[in-house]
């Protein structure tokens, strides 16, 4: 069988990986979204406030100007330009007049003036950090624009006046002058026509001059009006609240990403198939549910039963004739090699093969040797630690699951004093035994983080399962499970992944909770034939000591053993 460990990590991320990485840590961007949102309204309420108040003015003919009924560029009034007017000297100085300032500057750069398309209306924008303020400004404004545009009409019309009077002066003076010939001439002369004929032509523009003297005199100012006043602003046009507050959401939204991004950086633990796979080992399957619901042995039909029934036909498939060994770890503390291996090893059985399920794990305490007899219905001792001891039998060891007639269990045990024998020799000859009289083996290893006896195992199987606790395991020790394997040579067949399960060992749990079975069917070791682990202790066992039976043990036993095992 050939290793199927992956090398390098991927480093690619596609968009799936990035939606992950918001929907892990979405709490994180909503919380920092709401505090930058919290962050614009305290920024908006520090800022002073504006208010504008808006005065609109239609512009009129002044006096003889030109028509400004066709737009804001006719002739000789452009609104544009009268727009640029409203803070000419004049008329800022004649709204400082009005609003008694003398701060000209301040006045003028708070007017500002909008001119809407195809009118004759300027609207008058004054800015203040008061309502009332505001509304006077815009006023003052409007009024001291009004006053400069009629009294430069009035002044230009006065010109005008001025001007024809002069004319009518010198033609007046003109026609003096040829009444005093037409007085020497004789009216039979022809100078007399002529001086004539020149008289009544200077009365003419005499008479034409006096009326345009009379019709500038007459001549109505109106430079424009006021057609809606200034009102006193019901709220502030800075700061934009919106604005702020929008601004302050998306900085913290940008600042949650950042943050998440960071964490998801720092974060290296084992959270999708994904992961498993940068790690650079396959995924073979991935058991749901959550947590203490997928602490059990799986029903057949169940999603957790399909589950391995899958993983059992692809351990199946990947071996190879003479094959049968296989050693399941976990990459981290924890339970999940445990379930790994029991679900597995009932698969397995469910098929009708002989199956031998084996608990490795050497326990620190006999409540920590509970969960594998549990889940199988054993009874937690004796088990591998005391075959490996010397003080029993390989078939006093050897129970039937309580549901799975086909499925042998041989429990941790709990002699702690065996500790360092899963790499001895004895344990070599056990495997080898087993291997004669089951069809699969399934050893339940320690982690690879924990110690080197995974290594161990696994140089004895013919290929690896590593259980994988999501949320719980990191990528690194992955990485370094299937490192592990490689180097001793053992294929490793790929990844279970396991939701997080809780690591608290149930207390009070004694062989007396468990329900044992009488043995069926066939015994997995003949009763002409000597355990292994008993002629390597020099130990021969007698012939009663070869069936396989339940040897429950009462409460007192196990705090012997515990005890023991302390000392």
């Amino acid at each position: 069988m050939d290793a199927t460990y992956a090398g390098p990590p991927p480093s690619s991320y596609d968009m799936s990986d990035y939606l992950g990485l918001i929907a892990r840590h979405w709490w994180i961007a909503v919380l920092l979204t709401l505090a930058g949102t919290a962050g614009g309204a305290a920024y908006n309420e520090s800022l002073p406030r504006e208010y504008v108040s808006t005065a609109s003015v239609l512009v009129r003919p002044a006096g003889l100007d030109a028509n400004v009924a066709g737009g804001r560029t006719r002739d000789e009034i452009n609104l544009d330009t009268e727009a640029q007017l409203m803070r000419s000297t004049a008329v800022v100085a004649g709204a400082a007049k009005v609003l008694q300032r003398e701060d000209v500057d301040v006045l003028a750069s708070a007017v500002s003036v909008e001119v809407p398309p195809n009118t004759a209306v300027l609207q008058i924008n004054y800015a203040a950090p008061e309502p009332a303020q505001a509304q006077a400004g815009a006023k003052a404004f409007a009024q001291s624009y009004l006053a400069n545009r009629e009294g430069n009409a009035k002044a230009e019309l006065e010109r005008q006046a001025a001007a024809l009077r002069d004319k009518i002066k010198d033609l007046t003076e003109d026609l003096t002058k040829i009444n005093g010939k037409l007085s020497d001439a004789s009216p039979k002369s022809s100078n007399y026509a002529t001086l004539d004929s020149q008289r009544d032509t200077t009365v003419t523009q005499i008479n034409q001059l006096n009326n345009k003297v009379n019709q500038l005199a007459t001549e109505t100012v109106s430079a424009g009006t006021v057609i809606r006043e200034a009102r006193v602003p019901s709220r502030p046009v800075k700061p934009t609240a919106a604005v702020n507050y929008a601004a302050g959401a998306v900085l913290g939204l940008l600042a949650g990403l950042g943050v998440a991004a960071l964490r998801e950086r720092l974060d290296r633990r084992v959270r999708a198939g994904r992961d498993l796979v940068r790690s650079g080992v396959a995924v073979l399957g991935a058991v749901p549910g959550k947590g203490a619901g997928c602490t059990e042995i799986f029903t057949p039909f169940s999603p957790g039963g399909r589950a391995f029934n899958r993983l059992r036909n692809e351990v199946v498939a990947a071996f190879r004739p003479g094959e049968q060994v296989v050693v399941v770890t976990g990459a981290s503390r924890g339970p999940a090699a445990t379930l790994v291996a029991a679900n597995l090893a009932a698969a397995l059985s469910r098929t009708g093969a002989e199956v031998v399920l084996i608990g490795a794990q050497l326990p620190d305490s006999l409540t920590e040797a509970a969960p594998l007899a549990r889940l199988v219905g054993v009874a937690p001792t004796p088990g591998l630690s005391e075959v490996l001891a010397g003080r029993v039998s390989l078939a006093e060891s050897t129970q039937r699951a309580a549901r799975t007639p086909s499925l042998h269990v041989i429990t941790t045990g709990g002699t702690a004093t065996a500790a360092g024998m899963l790499q001895s020799h004895a344990l070599r000859d056990i495997i080898t035994t087993l291997r004669a009289h089951a069809d699969y083996l399934v050893v339940e290893a320690p982690s690879t983080s924990a110690s080197a006896d995974a290594q161990s195992l696994a140089s004895l199987a013919d290929a690896a399962i590593l259980a994988v606790e999501t949320r719980r395991t990191s990528r690194p020790e992955v990485a370094d499970a299937a490192e592990q394997l490689r180097r001793v040579g053992t294929p490793l067949l790929g990844g279970v992944m396991m939701p997080r399960l809780p690591h608290r060992a149930r207390r009070g749990t004694t062989a007396a909770e468990t329900t044992p079975a009488e043995p069926a069917g066939r015994p997995l070791l003949s009763d002409d034939e000597e355990p292994v682990d008993a002629v390597a202790n020099g130990h021969k066992p007698h012939a009663d000591e070869q069936t396989i039976m339940l040897a429950p043990l009462d409460a007192s036993a196990l705090t012997e053993l515990d005890e023991a095992h302390r000392q």
